[in-house]
């Protein structure tokens, strides 16, 4: 039986896992996922524990199949929210293979939708895969006029 819950701090190796999957699936260098997870994973540890990064996971049984990934982030007014300063952000919807196409990307989207309104976020934006576009288009999702640049930087110490 499928069900949702909150996420928890011990969902940090899940959410590492799924991210890791979500990028793979989507083309990405393994290499490159190697070095990105540890990274994320340290990243991400504080904002579980603080809740600025919270989201949901829907387990069939005790089994997680499914989850996404919200944040609320700081945002200059905007067209688009003119009166508003931030913005929510989805990320890291992952379903397992084994469970696709039964709904639950949308009913988690659903969540998430709700979650920004509960924290009065009347708009918000995500990065989508090329797979999780129909999805996110047939929600009512638009594509914007967004661009990306890789700025390249010594590292940080």
């Amino acid at each position: 039986m499928l069900h949702t819950r909150a996420l928890v701090a011990d969902d940090l190796e899940l959410i590492c896992r799924h991210r890791y999957e979500m990028f793979r699936e989507a083309g990405r260098e393994p290499a490159v996922l190697d070095r990105m997870t540890p990274a994320f994973r340290t990243w991400l540890q504080p904002r579980l524990v603080d809740g600025t990064y919270f989201g949901f996971i829907t387990l069939d049984g005790d089994t997680p199949v499914a989850g996404i990934g919200l944040m609320e982030i700081d945002w200059p007014p905007h067209p688009l929210h003119p009166e508003q300063d931030r913005r929510g952000y989805v990320l890291n919807v992952y379903v397992e293979p084994s469970h696709r196409q039964r709904g639950i990307a949308r009913m988690l989207m659903d969540r998430a939708e709700a979650a920004f309104s509960e924290r009065g976020l009347p708009y918000a934006i995500l990065h989508a895969t090329q797979m999780g576009r129909p999805l996110y288009a047939g929600l009512g999702w638009t594509s914007t006029t967004e661009m990306a640049k890789a700025v390249h930087a010594p590292p940080r110490a």
